[in-house]
């Protein structure tokens, strides 16, 4: 099986062919991915067996932990637009923020509300909102759209108890230490954050044509010209309802509750059951006892869920054949034969985790895998103070951002639930994760030659 420099390059010119595939070719990226996912495997020389059950296997498992979840957050989000409710939630941030800052509303709501929720889940329950303020306010909805996505990613990969950086911690033996690895996270989410609102404020009007917002509006007055929106309890109810189950359900393993109530709690709090809460109180928005109309939005919602599904399961399969080929045992050898210290960790720690991460898809996979290989190395490279690990921790979530593309599930969900092309998706969300991934870096390296 092919390795080393050779295995680097045949990953990164799977990445190019998806591109100039869908982009050049106009290629559906179902078939994209599909031949790039073949092409990977019998350049690298897997077998023809194991790429057979990597796709299959890669394909449902991804699908299995957050198929139901997509499929859920769509209908919510179709009865949020349908039913007014997005614009009363709009108008509530507007009255907060004013309408001069709805993109900086929108990353640090992705930054609170990735916290305790995954970002493929948060996204999509917040997508609604979004677009709703890009119609109040006039802004691009690619802007807040990313906006969101970076707020969302950025506590995603660096603030427990999110399960990757969790993981993390656990595994650099800071179980412990959690109060500290939270603390730095949360301090080196806000640069990342405002880097990520510079960023799709800046740059996403020159990198995206600015789409037609045509019947945007048409929406937009529809619903204005109802006798009355939902009330905003109603109209907030299904976003933060599951957002505060997932949060109670995040932070009760850290208590000492009794075991049966935490269980408890964990199911409500899991996000697949969460999300059927919130779908049942969404039914509440809806005025007319005409079953039909609900049944029209469930029938919209499922049907947008469709190919995000697909794509998404693909990403799943491409990300399952990476982890079969000898990227991980490669980079774990060239790891352990170079003696390394100081503030170097920080980077060669952050370099593997990119390259996990940009290899196979998996943000969490990309920080389990990396401190499984550095948790033996801690006290030889002269990490023995919990400060010191807590930040190699943010370093090695830096580089798990780094970048999101074709084999993450988060970019086809951003980019199916945001309407970006792929190729608009590569120049917008892919550039961002890897200049907020640096960002990390950089103030991650800053503040450890503070503590020293």
């Amino acid at each position: 099986m092919v390795s080393g420099i050779a295995l680097l390059v045949i990953i990164l010119l799977a990445v190019v062919l998806i591109v100039l595939a869908v982009s050049v070719f106009k290629l559906h990226p179902f078939l994209a991915l599909l031949g790039a996912i073949f092409f990977t495997g019998l350049a690298v020389g897997v077998p023809l067996k194991h790429i057979l059950d990597s796709i299959t296997q890669g394909f449902g498992n991804l699908l299995g932990g957050i198929g139901l979840v997509v499929v859920l957050g769509s209908i919510i989000g179709v009865i949020l637009e349908k039913t007014g409710a997005a614009i009363q939630i709009a108008n509530l941030v507007i009255g907060l923020v004013g309408k001069q800052r709805p993109l900086l509303a929108m990353g640090f709501i992705g930054t609170v509300v990735g916290i305790p929720v995954f970002c493929d889940s948060g996204f999509i329950i917040l997508s609604g909102l979004a677009k709703a303020l890009a119609q109040k306010t006039g802004r691009k909805f690619a802007e807040l759209a990313l906006g969101l996505a970076g707020g969302l990613y950025t506590t995603h990969v660096l603030v427990p108890p999110t399960p990757g950086p969790l993981a993390c911690a656990g595994n650099l033996g800071l179980a412990n230490h959690l109060g500290e690895v939270i603390l730095w996270g949360l301090v080196i989410s806000i640069p990342s954050t405002l880097v990520g609102i510079f960023f799709a404020g800046r740059f996403v009007s020159k990198l995206i044509s600015q789409e037609d917002i045509t019947e945007e509006k048409k929406t937009l007055e529809s619903q204005q010209q109802l006798p009355t929106l939902p009330s905003p309890f109603l109209a907030l109810l299904p976003i933060f309802l599951p957002i505060l189950l997932i949060s109670i359900a995040s932070f009760i393993s850290l208590t000492s509750v009794p075991e049966q109530v935490k269980s408890w709690i964990q199911f409500l709090g899991s996000p697949l059951i969460a999300l059927c809460l919130a779908l049942l109180t969404s039914f509440f928005l809806i005025k007319d006892t005409d079953k039909k109309k609900q049944m029209d939005f469930m029938n919209l919602g499922i049907t947008q869920a469709g190919s995000i599904l697909i794509l998404t399961g693909l990403g799943g399969a491409f990300g399952a054949l990476l982890k079969a080929t000898p990227i991980e045992p490669m980079l774990r050898e060239w790891l352990v034969g170079n003696s390394l210290h100081g503030a170097v960790v920080l980077l060669v720690a952050y370099l593997i985790a990119a390259l996990l991460k940009t290899a196979q898809g998996s943000s969490t996979s990309a920080l389990v895998i990396t401190s499984s290989m550095l948790a033996p190395l801690l006290l030889t490279v002269g990490f023995d103070k919990p400060s010191e690990v807590a930040l190699l921790v943010m370093a090695i979530g830096g580089g798990a951002m780094t970048v999101s593309h074709a084999n993450d599930s988060y970019f086809w969900v951003v980019s199916q639930f945001g309407h970006l092309q792929l190729k608009e998706a590569y120049k917008s969300l892919t550039i961002m994760t890897l200049v907020q991934g640096i960002s990390v870096l950089i103030t991650t390296m800053l503040f450890f030659l503070f503590v020293q």
